[in-house]
């Protein structure tokens, strides 16, 4: 398949799905500070929800600059990739609800989890599907520290059958921001060709 018209449809889901999530936040009761705090829940919620939108969207943007054909592999990949992305709306509104829910926290991370392996095994089957494109072998999308986000939610996940029970929903925004920060470092260094990590 052509990388282009995937590329249309995902970026069509993705963008459904950012208007779905900002449809889904309340007003405040008034107008003051107060009543702004009290829907922090909902706010981080969605702070999340929508960077790990964005980032899967601009990754995926890059990474399809540099491959004009996938195989079947990376579509049915990516078809489960957004998937996932259809359900982040349904689950962040869930979690703010109640963030001190380990079942709303639970189903959250275990998302997030999902879309963190399926991502990864996505662009690891791309890269197979076109193995002699140089400028994909430059960039290098295999690597390990695509894995420490997932590592961080893990930690999360520990935290909240521990001592604390919004323990992976506050992973969750720590592992979105290392993911784009890591992804940042990553593609500078191989543009720099300075490294590949």
């Amino acid at each position: 398949m052509e990388t282009a018209r995937f590329e249309t449809f995902a970026d069509a889901v993705i963008a459904i799905a950012m208007t779905v999530l900002v449809l889904k936040l309340p007003q405040p009761e008034s107008a003051t500070i107060g009543a702004f705090w009290t829907l922090k829940t909902y706010y981080i919620a969605y702070f999340i929800s929508f960077l790990t939108l964005f980032n899967i969207w601009y990754s995926s943007h890059n990474l399809f600059q540099i491959v004009e054909n996938i195989d079947n592999t990376a579509v049915i990949l990516n078809g489960i990739l957004i998937f996932e992305i259809t359900l982040i709306p349904y689950f962040t509104l869930w979690l703010t609800q109640d963030a001190y829910s380990i079942a709303s926290e639970t189903t959250f991370g275990l998302l997030f989890i999902a879309i963190n392996i399926t991502y990864n095994m996505a662009v690891k089957a791309v890269h197979k599907s076109d193995p002699y494109n140089d400028k994909l072998i430059k960039a290098d999308y295999d690597n390990l520290y695509a894995l420490i986000p997932l590592a961080v939610i893990l930690i999360g996940f520990g935290l909240s059958y521990s001592v604390f029970i919004p323990g992976i929903y506050i992973s969750c925004l720590i592992a979105v921001i290392m993911w784009i920060v890591i992804a940042r470092i990553h593609r500078k260094g191989v543009e720099n060709g300075k490294w590949k990590i």
